[in-house]
């Protein structure tokens, strides 16, 4: 397919030399601005436009911002100037044009202009043709990273499941409360650089890995019905350590990916304390990673809102309490009161999830 040019002048002894100059090419030719964009919008497929600027109706000037303003970023332009025009070329440059020929012409000069620009052309659209391929290459080798992190998690946290520690209700309902805490702090200026969405959807999709350690854990300590001496209590806190090494066992010196920094992160700091006397640690207020603040709140109200082994279910409203008597001791006072401010919304959630467990079963 021969390379399509457009010749803009008003001059017709000016558009027959350049015609002359360009005849193996597929040419096209305007008097005016006007007509050369009524001409585009026809050919679409114009690949070089030669382009007087002085011209009556609509110059040149305009042709290069209508040429911008309307997406036709494709189409190279060689503006055509007098000798004594050094201005209007730094012009035009400055509006996109690709190259300037000063009359009177050389038939040596424009052929070549106009060589290298359709050359430097082809060039940009086969980089262009080649980082299209690459960034569908890279998404969908992505998509692939998201699959297979998401079926790692979901197996991981199956094993909680079949062994009875932990419910697939329990699971989801953390993940929603969580996400809501989330977005709700996401308004605070406090929170609006760090808790982007792509951070909360990385805390909704790792938060299921919280108590994966518990896998380790004897039955007989986690599903005793009683309170737990003080050996098994120590025991129990080994869960933490069973998860983040899990996790880590496979690193091997590897800087790890941003989910499993976020995982270790909520595995490693969701049984401290606001005041330090939380496990493994015993860090406490902001030394506490942000991600185990938030999920410790949501963990604790919906242990608290259920039965367990060891315990039936508390009301909403005596679990509320509860909370707000550790604000500052177990909890980071900040993110409190911005679970009490959702609280309702956070309760509504647990409901839901309630209610599906009873359609499954019913």
């Amino acid at each position: 397919m021969k390379t399509k040019i457009l010749i803009v002048d008003d001059s017709k002894s000016d558009r027959h030399i350049i015609s002359a100059m360009l005849e193996d090419y597929e040419l096209y030719y305007a008097a005016n601005g006007l007509e050369a964009m009524q001409l585009v919008a026809q050919q679409p497929t114009i690949d070089l436009m030669v382009l007087d600027l002085n011209m009556p109706v609509m110059d040149g000037f305009e042709v290069l911002r209508a040429l911008k303003e309307q997406g036709y970023h494709h189409i190279v332009t060689v503006i055509l100037t007098n000798h004594d025009e050094i201005e209007n070329e730094v012009r035009g440059l400055a509006l996109g044009a690709m190259d300037f020929i000063r009359k009177p012409l050389n038939v040596e000069a424009l052929r070549k202009r106009v060589e290298i620009q359709l050359a430097l052309r082809e060039s940009s659209m086969t980089m262009q043709n080649y980082n299209e391929r690459l960034k569908q290459e890279v998404q969908r080798t992505t998509e692939e990273v998201v699959i297979s992190r998401d079926i790692s998690i979901n197996v991981l946290v199956g094993l909680l499941e079949v062994r009875n520690i932990e419910s697939s209700s329990h699971t989801k309902r953390t993940q929603y409360m969580l996400k809501a805490l989330c977005r709700h702090l996401a308004d605070n200026p406090t929170y609006q650089s760090v808790l982007t969405e792509e951070y909360i959807q990385e805390l909704f999709r790792t938060a299921p890995l919280h108590d994966i350690g518990k896998v380790g854990i004897p039955d007989s300590i986690l599903l005793k019905p009683g309170r737990l001496t003080t050996e098994e209590f120590e025991l129990m806190k080994k869960h933490v350590d069973y998860g983040a090494d899990a996790l880590k066992h496979n690193l091997q010196g590897r800087t790890a990916p941003s989910f499993i920094k976020t995982a270790l992160e909520i595995i490693e700091s969701h049984h401290e304390k606001y005041d330090g006397t939380g496990y493994p640690n015993g860090i406490k207020g902001e030394q506490i990673p942000l991600s185990g603040r938030l999920i410790a709140i949501v963990d604790v109200y919906d242990a608290l809102v259920h039965p367990r082994v060891y315990k039936g279910a508390f009301s909403h409203e005596v679990a509320i309490d509860i909370i707000k008597q550790e604000r500052g001791r177990h909890f980071d006072p900040a993110i409190v009161d911005a679970f009490m401010e959702i609280h309702q919304e956070l309760y509504e959630i647990t409901q839901l999830f309630r209610q599906q467990e009873v359609d499954e079963v019913g």
